[in-house]
């Protein structure tokens, strides 16, 4: 584990693709992931863990089956295990994502837009 600080903004400039997370840190049995959004997702859910959202810039709606949840910068919401949601972004969003180690980004939905987890280089 590296004993230095982490810039979220730097990390943020160097990727290029959307939906596509990169580990920046692992806390206890957790990944702190950062990835960029645009668009929209899959339905999916994580039966096994809940899901934290923190957008650092952009807007980010995070569907649910019975409403949705709009997230500005600096602001979070965490999804509960097992609950089915969809996030969408009109325009490009930098988020951070915590989540159990080794949790899939699409849930039980699986299908092509599953990403393996990748590091930060």
């Amino acid at each position: 584990m590296s004993a230095t600080a982490s810039s979220l903004t730097a990390a943020l400039a160097t990727i290029t693709e959307h939906w596509q997370p990169h580990r920046v840190a692992s806390v206890n049995d957790h990944d702190v992931k950062i990835v960029k959004l645009q668009g929209e997702f899959v339905w999916h859910s994580h039966p096994e863990t809940d899901e934290l959202f923190l957008v650092v810039e952009g807007e980010l709606t995070i569907q649910l089956r019975d409403r949705d949840v709009v997230l500005g910068p600096n602001e979070l919401f965490v999804i509960p295990q097992g609950v089915e949601h969809c996030p969408k972004a009109e325009h490009e969003v930098s988020a951070v994502i915590i989540e159990l180690g080794g949790t899939v980004n699409t849930g039980d939905a699986g299908g092509d837009r599953t990403s393996p987890l990748r590091e930060l280089s």
